[in-house]
């Protein structure tokens, strides 16, 4: 049984409304969710960044911006480390003690410039807990390396044939592996 689910894919392909939807079920049926969500954020139709949630309180902040004063640069948005931290960091770092499932939207080269984020990415893959999160398709670190190399991972990737009921199929093995990891 698999504690570490996550999803992969295209950009685009619906990664973050997957695990949104597993998320909220498993909320909804009694769960205690934490940890981070990122979000494209457009105006007029234009992706001017990325925003940060954290699930459990609902506090946001940018990831990135593309009028980000400072900070790594990826593309031609600039990384907001600061509420990364205090926001992103702090959601999972709360969900390692409060929470029974942890989220993780998204392990992707904006979110691996934190030192802070790499390493509480590595707590929560080294905890017991289930974790449900997004690896970015292309990105590469040690990090995402050693989740790609544990017996206790799986990634699935949402394509357009199976992105309409992989939340489904990622329900089912999280309340399996919740429901066993209770007895």
């Amino acid at each position: 049984m698999k504690r570490l689910l996550f999803i992969t894919g295209k950009p685009g392909i619906g990664k973050t409304t997957i695990l949104l939807n597993v998320a909220n079920e498993l909320k909804n049926e009694g769960y205690r969710i934490g940890g981070m969500l990122s979000r494209e954020v457009r105006k007029d139709g234009v992706r001017i960044g990325f925003e940060i949630t954290d699930f459990a309180t609902g506090q946001k902040g940018w990831l990135a911006h593309i009028n980000q004063p400072s900070g790594p640069q990826v593309s031609k948005y600039r990384v907001n480390l600061q509420d990364l931290d205090q926001i992103g960091v702090n959601a999972i770092r709360n969900a390692l003690k409060d929470a029974q499932v942890i989220v993780i939207d998204e392990i992707g080269p904006m979110e691996l410039f934190s030192k802070a984020f790499q390493q509480v990415v590595k707590d929560a893959a080294d905890s017991q807990k289930l974790v449900i999160g997004v690896i970015h398709q292309r990105a590469r670190n040690p990090i995402i390396n050693s989740i790609k190399e544990r017996s206790d991972a799986e990634i699935s990737e949402a394509t357009i044939e199976n992105r309409q009921r992989l939340h489904n199929i990622l329900i089912e093995k999280s309340v399996q592996f919740l429901n066993e990891s209770a007895e």
